[in-house]
């Protein structure tokens, strides 16, 4: 770690290293105990090692997933996936180019699974023979808004480019098309906004909230 030259991973203030005696459970890593964690995780995490973070993640991600189409590099990726892990989305789905943009993860593609498809019909595959309904979300003629829409609990939901959307193959393969409502002048929202109001949706469906 090199406190002189931050990089997304270790970015946060975090907490020093630890004082006292060292705890023994193996999923702790030594060399975070001896010189502090600074990475962007929850509290819950300081001090483990990457690898116990993603078994435990393993543990209890929700079974809906997210694909993005990839055909212009777009920016917005690296936040989709940021928020993918944010709502322990099982796993995010490039489509298209294998390269994408991971600035906006904020290395949260460290602990998130991601898995890459090479063009529409190749992800479609894989989510016939899984048996999950595929979910596109785009602001085009027949869709339905996602507030009056009941979002399956094992699905996809697949997000387009900002700008054109979702390619026309995308939307003749989806099982159901939704959009949000909008109420404002502008005709659409940035992509990585759309893709984090639809994985709330699912979440407000589909978890239980201690009152």
């Amino acid at each position: 770690m090199n406190a002189a030259n931050p990089t997304h991973e270790f970015s946060t203030n975090g907490v020093g290293p630890w004082q006292g005696e060292w705890p023994t459970e193996p999923h702790y890593d030594p060399e975070l105990l001896k010189h502090g964690d600074t990475r962007n995780v929850i509290d819950r995490y300081r001090y483990w090692s990457m690898a116990a973070i993603v078994a435990d993640l393993d543990e209890h991600r929700h079974p809906f997933h997210v694909a993005i189409e990839n055909w212009q590099h777009d920016m917005n990726i690296g936040s989709i996936v940021r928020s993918a892990n944010a709502f322990a989305a099982d796993t995010v789905h490039i489509i298209g180019r294998r390269r994408w943009n991971k600035r906006g993860a904020m290395v949260t593609d460290r602990y998130q699974h991601v898995v890459h498809h090479p063009d529409v019909a190749a992800f479609v595959e894989w989510a016939r023979t899984d048996g999950m309904p595929i979910i596109a979300i785009d602001n085009v003629t027949g869709s339905v808004i996602i507030e009056t829409f009941d979002l399956p609990e094992r699905c996809v939901l697949l997000f387009g480019q900002e700008g054109p959307g979702l390619s026309p193959e995308a939307i003749e393969a989806a099982d159901a098309v939704v959009e949000i409502s909008q109420f404002g002048s502008t005709r659409s929202i940035n992509a990585s906004a759309a893709a984090a109001v639809a994985m709330h949706a699912w979440v407000m469906q589909h978890v239980s909230f201690a009152r």
